[in-house]
């Protein structure tokens, strides 16, 4: 049995232990614009009305990062109700986060108050059509989309068309999420959209339709041969699974 994770997959040996197998850690984007993850921060808090404390001192927005992160999660712990706003911002933090562990902490929420259609639609016009960070940072959040509904008491202020705690459907959506991200990685040649997309990006034909099987063999030949160790390493580990 196979468990795939961010870092890895988990798999079970014959005697009935678990084997990790371990991929290279995500490396630091080339075009990291925490400027606009800061505001992205900023508008989040101020939309759900939480607050984090001082404005960081000089030099130490990381520290206060963390801060805010740790408000939000406590939040939610406690009960939050989210307005509609609130779905915009949350995600666009999500997207925006330098950091491809902590923007889960964006997604949860979001993932659990408005449902998981509307958080990985969302996600998609990203890859669709935004910039090349915004594609990058729209497929590291898809990771966390996948997240099971466990904020029971994060709740969305207006009732919505989808229960957010209804049982997911996924075909529909994660057909057009595949195969967009299957495009932009053949087609973008920017770094980061690369190593962002390649995790989450199956790499066997039956995943496509038949006439987006030649993408799939360009998308493995552009990966071995790619410049980038990550992305090298990576494709060997998704075409070996």
């Amino acid at each position: 049995m196979k468990i795939k994770t961010l870092e890895g997959s988990l798999t079970t040996n014959e005697d009935g232990t678990d084997a990790r197998q371990v991929f290279m850690a995500l490396p630091t984007r080339t075009d990291d614009d925490r400027r606009s993850f800061q505001q992205c921060l900023a508008a989040v808090f101020d939309v759900l009305g939480i607050e984090v404390g001082p404005e960081p001192a000089p030099g130490d927005q990381r520290r206060w990062n963390q801060l805010a992160r740790v408000a939000l999660r406590k939040a939610c712990g406690n009960g939050l109700t989210l307005s509609d706003a609130s779905f915009d911002v949350l995600i666009k933090a999500a997207v925006h986060d330098p950091d491809p562990s902590f923007n889960r902490h964006f997604v949860e929420p979001a993932l659990n108050a408005f449902g998981r259609r509307r958080v990985r639609s969302a996600l998609l016009e990203y890859l669709r059509t935004g910039t090349d960070g915004e594609r990058a940072g729209a497929a590291r959040a898809w990771y966390w989309s996948a997240l099971p509904l466990r904020l029971s008491q994060v709740r969305a202020e207006t009732s919505s068309t989808e229960s957010p705690a209804a049982p997911d459907d996924p075909s529909a959506l994660m057909r057009e999420w595949r195969q967009a991200a299957l495009r932009k990685f053949v087609s973008n040649e920017h770094l980061d959209v690369r190593r962002c997309i390649l995790p989450v990006l199956p790499l066997w034909r039956s995943a496509y339709p038949p006439e987006l099987h030649d993408l799939v063999d360009a998308a493995v030949s552009i990966a071995r041969s790619h410049p980038d160790g990550y992305i090298r390493h990576r494709v060997e580990q998704q075409v070996r699974d």
